[in-house]
């Protein structure tokens, strides 16, 4: 009911999704973000408002494509130096959907949050955030790419095998797990939705755990979810089969609130940027040890490629889609968990 609640409150946030007119008016270029917000400075981003805020409490959320509560545990060590770092009290906010957690950073109720790749778009242009760090280690940002895994007792071995199959796709706003596979499987012989339906199962997790269980005949998921599971115990990974491995992408982007004050934002920047991770953490996190800088102009321009040629743009409309959908769903799972 939890999830249901938090879903059916954004989609109510979706609502007042209405420009005032004299932001309209006042600002010079917009590009795609949302009429709440300005780019005077042309770097996709949303623009530092005139009145800007230095909240006493750092709320601090990650990206749900896993169980919330796994993360939680997972950024503990980076929680708590963050707190001692900025002088703040720090909370962990456990978002139940990207959707949830988009309308958490536009509401001012989230002060930075690492966002999937995918929804990094909808984040910067629906909610001003302000990508600034990638995981990664001294060679640069980690990457990521887009799997196609299937059992491996299967007689599925390359893409156009999958026609008429049941191939799970996680979410609309997902790049590895959506709008990757709209763009790319095409170019393999497959086309989504023509040659099979797309049917969304809400993760990457549940993508694969299906595809074990046999609800799916294969999953398109991101590598790093399937190799974090199998690193787990979640699964084991030599029980599949990879049919197909994309370019590599970015991973999950880190982003502040974009009407934090500059002397917070610079902070948590500098916060981030210093802070190695520890072993529990590298572990978790596939032997990333630290933040890496980047900018959503230069380090996502392949995954806006991938949503314009996928046909699913950052935009008000898409984002009220992905929203709706996610407030059904919830609502769906919270009246089958009645007695």
């Amino acid at each position: 009911m939890k999830s249901f609640c938090i879903a059916a409150f954004l989609v109510a946030g979706v609502s007042i999704l209405v420009p005032a007119t004299a932001s309209a008016q006042a600002c010079a270029n917009r590009g795609e973000l949302d009429d709440a917000y300005c780019d005077a400075n042309n770097d996709l981003v949303a623009d530092a408002p005139a009145k800007t805020r230095d909240p006493s409490v750092i709320v601090f959320a990650y990206t749900p494509v896993e169980d919330p509560a796994v993360y939680e545990n997972a950024f503990k060590p980076f929680t708590e130096y963050l707190g001692k770092c900025t002088g703040k009290r720090v909370v962990y906010y456990p978002v139940q959907s990207n959707s949830a957690e988009i309308e958490a950073m536009r509401s001012g109720r989230l002060t930075v949050a690492g966002f999937s790749t995918g929804p990094v778009g909808f984040a910067v242009n629906m909610a001003g955030a302000v990508p600034f760090a990638a995981k990664g280690t001294e060679k640069g940002v980690e990457g990521y790419n887009l799997i196609v895994v299937v059992k491996k007792s299967s007689p599925y071995q390359k893409l156009s095998d999958l026609k008429g199959k049941k191939l799970a796709h996680t979410a609309p706003s997902s790049n590895s797990g959506n709008l990757a596979p709209k763009a790319l499987f095409p170019e393999q012989g497959l086309k989504p939705g023509e040659d099979y339906p797309i049917v969304y199962s809400g993760g990457h997790d549940k993508s694969v755990l299906g595809v074990e269980s046999g609800d799916y005949d294969a999953g398109a998921v991101a590598s790093d979810v399937f190799e974090r599971m199998g690193a787990r115990g979640t699964i084991k990974t030599d029980d599949f089969r990879i049919i197909y491995r994309s370019e590599t992408f970015p991973s999950s982007g880190f982003a502040y609130a974009h009407d934090l004050k500059p002397e917070l934002a610079d902070k948590l920047k500098k916060c981030f940027y210093d802070f190695r991770f520890p072993p529990a953490m590298q572990k978790d996190f596939e032997g990333d040890d630290r933040f890496f800088p980047i900018t959503y102009q230069k380090d996502w321009a392949i995954i806006r490629k991938v949503a314009h040629d996928s046909g699913t743009p950052y935009n008000k409309a898409a984002y009220e889609k992905e929203a709706a959908r996610e407030a059904a769903a919830a609502k769906k799972k919270a009246e089958q968990k009645k007695p």
